[in-house]
């Protein structure tokens, strides 16, 4: 396709060239965009439309030579200062940089957050197609397609959007879901009493709507969300010594790694979920080991070794001559005669591939996943290759996997997933469930299965139900 752009001294030459193009050549049905009628969020203008040219399309842009440097240089070409280097204070000035301001209003409610979210928000405004709406004053708001009535009232200004109720489009209650189309007319409905609501989240489909109900759950469910992410954190830590963890450095430099100011802002992101309790565990225990390691000095190799051999030694001693046939039926390979226990952070199971971690204790050797988290923290000299014994399958052992579960919030949801599970002969040892307003309620499971094919068999299976939002394989102290 060819493309010709044309510049014009004035407005009305744009549309005077443009009925000039549309005279000699035939226009393509659908491709004509009046972005000068109705610019663009973020300033521009022009008109655009696809005409037949001899024997291809010919693309053609129409603007003036104002419209055409917003385009090529941004709209901070065209930024003014009165005296004092305040900005321009014009009808005009304001609308063109209303746009700028939404992004840095973005950019600070994004602190802490993902900033390839951000990003994303940026790109999408600049390049989505939009739909055009009325006020019931008559007024145009342009919004991203597929945007809903919510996103509008958050358009109009936060305190609408907080306090949304209801909608009026085209003089019609309908849901707050409903898909705005070209040329309807909003009247978004208040009231004090209403607040935003989680669900809002899966149908509305412009940043600023986002960010504004995910900063108003934060704002006014901080306490709760302080007390949900202390309630984690001593859970999976344990009440010994809790208190003084975390009023310590090292859970203040977590803090900060994770952009957050201090202690408190990292409990009520966690509770909140801006950060998950794994990225705290980890980046805590690095801080703690970071700590360990410049007040002790690292033990050797030549330690690392001598702890084996007398761990081999110890155990050697306490075995009788004729155990051979029963470490052959042990489920683990390259253990024979020593005191193992499978790491409750990731709950192998035969199938996966494995990794044997020896203590410098007399606590025995502890078996991991080979891509548990907490593998990576372990000396290479203490590691152990080790593999499951394929000839203890016939003994049909069972392993203890603890699983966290998303689900709608509805009566009875519990009993049909235990139900499906008892259906497939899979015994669920504990179960428990955790409810909050407005949100999602939490199942956590702890099942007992036979290999890695079975958890992924499982996890098909409860995911495929119609209440499930979403489910994962947890550490057996989550």
């Amino acid at each position: 396709m060819a493309a010709l752009r044309i510049l014009c001294p004035s407005l009305e030459g744009c549309y005077r060239a443009l009925a000039v193009v549309h005279d000699t050549f035939r226009p393509i049905p659908g491709r004509f965009k009046d972005y000068i009628g109705l610019p663009k969020p973020n300033g521009y203008q022009s008109l655009h439309t696809a005409v037949i040219g001899r024997h291809r399309p010919i693309e053609v842009q129409i603007r003036t030579a104002d419209m055409h440097q917003v385009a090529e240089y941004g709209i901070a070409a065209h930024w003014k200062y009165k005296e004092g280097g305040s900005p321009a204070a014009s009808g005009a000035d304001a609308e063109r940089f209303n746009w700028l301001r939404q992004l840095v209003d973005w950019q600070k409610d994004d602190i802490g957050e993902d900033s390839n979210d951000f990003l994303r928000s940026i790109k999408e405004d600049l390049f989505d197609d939009e739909v055009f709406v009325f006020t019931p004053k008559g007024d145009v708001v342009g919004l991203r397609k597929g945007s809903t009535a919510v996103d509008f009232a958050y358009r109009i200004h936060s305190e609408v959007g907080n306090h949304c109720q209801g909608v009026r489009i085209n003089d019609r209650l309908c849901p707050l879901a409903t898909p705005l189309q070209n040329g309807d007319f909003v009247q978004v409905i208040t009231a004090k009493a209403a607040h935003p609501s989680l669900d809002w989240l899966n149908f509305v489909a412009t940043p600023t709507a986002r960010n504004r109900i995910r900063q108003w759950y934060k704002k006014s469910h901080r306490d709760d969300n302080v007390s949900r992410g202390i309630d984690m954190l001593e859970r999976e830590l344990g009440r010994d010594g809790f208190d003084a963890l975390l009023n310590g450095e090292a859970m203040a430099q977590v803090a900060r790694r994770c952009n957050l100011v201090g202690t408190e802002d990292l409990l009520a992101a966690l509770g909140f979920g801006g950060v998950t309790l794994h990225q705290v565990l980890n980046r805590l225990r690095e801080e703690i080991r970071l700590a360990t390691a410049a007040e002790t000095p690292p033990p050797s190799n030549e330690d690392v070794a001598a702890g084996v051999v007398a761990l081999a030694e110890q155990q050697a001693a306490q075995t009788q001559p004729h155990a051979h046939p029963a470490a052959q039926a042990s489920p683990i390979l390259g253990l024979e005669g020593l005191d193992y226990r499978l790491g409750g952070c990731c709950s192998p199971l035969p199938g996966e591939a494995i990794v044997g971690s020896v203590s410098l204790g007399n606590h025995g050797i502890t078996i991991h996943r080979q891509d548990c988290g907490n593998v990576q923290q372990i000396p290479v000299a203490r590691r152990l290759p080790v593999h499951w014994n394929p000839a203890s399958e016939a003994q049909q052992r069972r392993y203890p996997v603890q699983l966290r579960i998303e689900v709608l919030d509805r009566v009875g949801v519990l009993k049909d997933i235990l139900m499906r599970l008892s259906d497939h002969r899979i015994n669920v040892s504990d179960a428990r469930v955790r409810t909050s307003p407005a949100k999602p309620a939490r199942i956590d499971l702890r099942v007992e299965l036979q290999s890695s094919t079975q958890l992924t068999s499982t996890l098909n299976q409860i995911r495929a139900m119609a209440d499930v939002l979403d489910i994962a394989r947890m550490g057996m102290g989550s």
